[in-house]
């Protein structure tokens, strides 16, 4: 049995995913990255590997003592991956773009496929039937959309997100609910349909802490995965820390 930590620092959550051998077992929300937290994750589940996912500028020592106590792997764009980049400057592709393009060609192999990522903006990430990943796009994501609303105006509030609107919004709070949600719903669908009109069949994959905002939304068939992520990080531990 051998246990896995893979860390995902993004820029609005900590997450640690324990898998044992292949299978997921635990997803640790951390309220920090100091050193102690670490070492009370690595203490509790007595890892053999650890793969770090980051997009932060995060606490240096804990690679070091990740390095100590696992065979240990920081994701960056040296890593062995499943699949290729043929983009210009590949050092720029965000980790996280890395991890959830490894899961779609990892879940789909020797296919089309089309991975989004709902964070703190949308990822578009297009990976084609020879495991090239393609590039795709990047679009605001939720919160950064209801964020600059209220920030670059005098008078809208700041509102939290909430499954319950209608389509035509009666007050601020529910107008603000739906421009933001239906239309981003109406962006990932019209972005899905332009794929569609040059690449005629290819997997939809829909990921990301924002992920349950929109399935109920959106009209083309996706494969709805909150764990993709993790998923994608545990294949690339793969090929760099068998």
């Amino acid at each position: 049995m051998q246990t896995t930590l893979c860390f995902d620092f993004g820029n609005t959550r900590l997450k640690c995913a324990v898998f044992q051998n292949s299978d997921l077992l635990d997803v640790v929300v951390m309220d920090n990255d100091a050193t102690e937290t670490v070492a009370g994750i690595i203490e509790k589940y007595k890892p053999t590997r650890s793969i770090l996912s980051s997009v932060i500028t995060h606490n240096p020592e804990m690679e070091n003592l990740l390095a100590q106590h696992t065979r240990f792997h920081k994701l960056n764009h040296l890593s062995r991956l499943p699949f290729t980049t043929p983009v210009g400057k590949p050092e720029t592709i965000g980790a996280d773009r890395l991890a959830i393009c490894a899961a779609a060609v990892h879940l789909y192999p020797k296919q089309h496929n089309l991975a989004i990522g709902l964070g703190t903006c949308i990822t578009y990430n297009f990976i084609n039937n020879q495991h090239q990943f393609l590039g795709g796009s990047i679009s605001p994501g939720m919160n950064m959309r209801f964020r600059a609303m209220h920030e670059q105006t005098a008078l809208l509030p700041l509102v939290t997100a909430d499954h319950n609107f209608p389509l035509v919004g009666y007050d601020t709070k529910t107008n603000l609910l739906s421009g933001v949600i239906l239309g981003m719903a109406k962006e990932i669908d019209g972005i899905i349909e332009a794929y569609a009109e040059k690449y005629s069949n290819f997997n939809v994959l829909l990921t990301g802490g924002d992920m349950g905002f929109f399935v109920s939304h959106l009209k083309n068939r996706i494969f709805a995965d909150p764990y993709l992520l993790y998923k994608g990080l545990y294949a690339i531990n793969e090929f760099n820390c068998p």
